[in-house]
């Protein structure tokens, strides 16, 4: 049974251009979509990030606080990972492992909806969660904070021991970021990089996103990305909406 890539959506928000791009007015925006990946793998469903939550279709302030004024969501009701896969035929409960790249809230705010799921976080992603001083500053205990059991990930970690998704640390957007290297048989491997590369263009321009934890450690995971695709990995970005509208989506899958 070959394995299945579906890219789905953890919803949309508007935020200032000047994050991710040089020389932009400092008042303009627009819109980036939350980039979510489900992986069908003989051995169980895995899905790498949960998006946002439904909740803040409607009321974004009430869960994320002051937040909601500078990253707004704007995608339409019911346009998240539940949403998502329902339109692949599956359920929360059909879904073995989640992955969190890390735990910001726009990658992992349906957590709770993941009943019988594992979950996977970085070891250092947890530990600065857990830090009262950062709840409400990108980081929210309901989001991630249930009692479903993690796996706290120290190095890389291949889920079902055959080579065909690997966790890799890509530290430096936050401490304990991680993408995911996966093989498919037709397509050959694939990097699902979250905020490790939320947009291409830094590849080549090499402007620095305004919403990192350590630049330095960003620049040595952008060197690891740079070796992988120079090798021939393919790179899916955390929020590329141009890179966004080329991807098949939904029921749509690569295999």
């Amino acid at each position: 049974e070959p394995m299945k890539m579906h890219i789905l959506s953890g919803g949309r928000l508007r935020m200032r251009s000047g994050t991710y791009f040089a020389d932009c007015p400092k008042e303009q925006t627009e819109e980036f979509p939350c980039v979510c990946v489900l992986l069908r793998h003989r051995n169980g469903n895995v899905l790498f990030d949960t998006g946002c939550h439904p909740s803040v279709e409607t009321d974004a302030a009430a869960r994320w606080g002051g937040v909601a004024k500078a990253i707004v969501p704007v995608h339409a009701s019911g346009d998240n990972v539940l949403g998502g896969l329902k339109n692949v035929g599956l359920g929360p409960d059909d879904i073995d492992v989640v992955v969190n790249s890390h735990l910001h809230m726009d990658h992992c705010g349906c957590n709770g909806f993941f009943k019988k799921a594992q979950f996977m976080i970085h070891a250092r992603e947890l530990e600065v969660a857990r830090d009262s001083n950062i709840e409400g500053k990108g980081y929210y205990k309901a989001d991630w904070d249930h009692s479903m059991p993690i796996e706290a990930v120290e190095g890389e970690k291949d889920i079902f021991d055959d080579n065909r998704i690997v966790l890799l640390p890509l530290p430096g957007h936050t401490q304990g970021t991680m993408g995911a290297l996966v093989e498919l048989d037709k397509k050959g491997s694939t990097l699902i990089a979250a905020d490790a590369l939320s947009v291409k263009s830094t590849l080549e321009t090499n402007y620095i996103p305004r919403n990192n934890w350590n630049n330095d450690q960003f620049q040595s995971s952008l060197d690891q990305i740079r070796k992988l695709q120079s090798d021939g990995t393919d790179v899916i970005c955390g929020h590329d909406e141009a890179q966004w509208k080329e991807l098949r989506k939904g029921a749509e899958f690569y295999d």
